[in-house]
């Protein structure tokens, strides 16, 4: 609990302002222990170790005993310093949320995926928004690009739309992904972010200078998770049930209204709560507020595709306005807030390759290129069974030929 929470609260019960005491009610993350504790049965239960053995109430003090005879403390000491799992090389800090996506117009002559189904159907979902470049303990309101995935757990598999908050990307090379997110981060020297890195990336490759505009408007820094949309930036290739592909962009734009902070009001807000956006996420779906988005698409058709005078794959680009008009499509709503950050947040595990029947794969190298990376990564950081751990699990019965593995 922040002291200066706990400060508020006494002088509210002290001086019988209202406004203080609402204040608290108002940060449900800050008071989340506190409300676990009223919710849970007031009843005794044994403490065990792993294997299930009850702890001897002589073990939970060790000052006397022979520390590698202490099984309580053997279990807690080895499994404190296996804890950390090592942190994602970018979208390293993040919030996520669970909620679903409901049809509100049918798209069938697009797509025959069964999230699109028909109007009212209702798919769950996880989403997790993050920061790009900074690190797990950086302030949620540094100038950068956000991460906006979303995991649809659908009858036909699960389906990863891993996007941005903004509608392109920095560039279409997936050759140039180790250079980038090296001059992004901090000198491998001097340990702090390195300007001149930064714009030696950006002007050897001019086509990051779309992205780079886009970072340095008002959008770089937005007013929490909830106010800002989310783009898929590839371009995908839609199958209906005929098999006639159209190809479209996913927009999902924020209910909530778009709002930013200004960079001086940022640093401010950062140096009191590092973690703003977090908390407001979470404090808005604990007081009832579900936050939702509206799901478009672009289409094109493959007649269009041949006759465009412009590269409808490219991720650098934005396709001409007016040109394809938003087609909308449903609605993502959150309203559940994680049970266990770790399990649920940390855990999580994106991948752009995961599709389904009616959702092919856009045909540009670098969504190829954030396939093997994404894959790679998260059998490195979760281990090779990660789809395995619940919050990466189908909802649907699943038949796979493979023999023994590892954990």
């Amino acid at each position: 609990m922040r002291l200066s929470t706990i400060i508020l609260g006494v002088v509210g019960l002290v001086s019988g302002v209202e406004d203080d005491l609402a204040f608290m009610r108002s940060d449900p993350a800050a008071h989340q222990l506190v409300a676990y504790k009223m919710s849970i049965k007031e009843e005794r239960k044994t403490l065990t170790i792993s294997n299930g053995a009850p702890v001897d109430y002589r073990d939970t003090n060790s000052l006397n005993d022979n520390l590698i005879l202490n099984p309580y403390f053997l279990d807690s000491i080895m499994h404190m310093t296996q804890e950390r799992i090592p942190e994602r090389i970018v979208h390293t800090k993040g919030a996520g949320a669970f909620g679903y996506f409901e049809v509100t117009h049918d798209i069938q002559k697009y797509c025959k995926a069964k999230l699109f189904e028909y109007i009212g159907k209702k798919t769950p979902l996880v989403v997790r928004f993050s920061t790009s470049i900074q690190d797990r303990g950086s302030s949620d309101l540094w100038r950068e690009a956000r991460g906006y995935a979303v995991k649809f757990y659908t009858e036909d598999g699960n389906w990863d739309m891993v996007g941005f908050n903004t509608p392109v990307y920095f560039y279409k090379d997936p050759q140039y992904f180790v250079g980038f997110v090296h001059s992004q981060k901090k000198n491998q020297v001097t340990a702090v972010r390195d300007i001149n890195a930064i714009f030696d990336f950006l002007t050897l490759r001019p086509e990051t200078l779309h992205e780079f505009l886009w970072i340095f408007s008002d959008i770089g820094i937005p007013d929490g998770y909830r106010r800002m949309s989310g783009f898929s930036i590839h371009t995908y290739e839609l199958v209906n049930e005929h098999g006639e592909s159209h190809f479209a962009r996913f927009h999902f734009i924020t209910d909530q209204g778009i709002k930013n902070i200004p960079t001086e009001l940022a640093l401010q807000i950062s140096a009191q709560d590092a973690d703003y956006a977090i908390r407001d996420l979470y404090n808005a779906i604990a007081n009832g507020s579900f936050p939702s988005w509206t799901m478009y698409i672009e289409v094109m058709s493959k007649e269009e595709v041949e006759k465009a005078d412009f590269d409808p794959f490219d991720v650098t680009l934005l396709w001409p306005k007016g040109h394809y008009p938003l087609l909308p499509v449903g609605k993502l709503i959150l309203n559940r807030n994680p049970s266990n950050y770790f399990a649920d947040v940390e855990k999580v595990a994106m991948n752009p390759g995961h599709l389904v029947p009616g959702i092919a794969g856009p045909p540009d190298k670098m969504f190829e290129g954030r396939v093997l990376a994404y894959k790679d990564a998260q059998n490195y950081r979760l281990g090779v069974n990660h789809n395995k751990i619940p919050v990466n699990c189908l909802c649907m019965p699943v038949l796979i030929i493979e023999m023994d593995c590892r954990l």
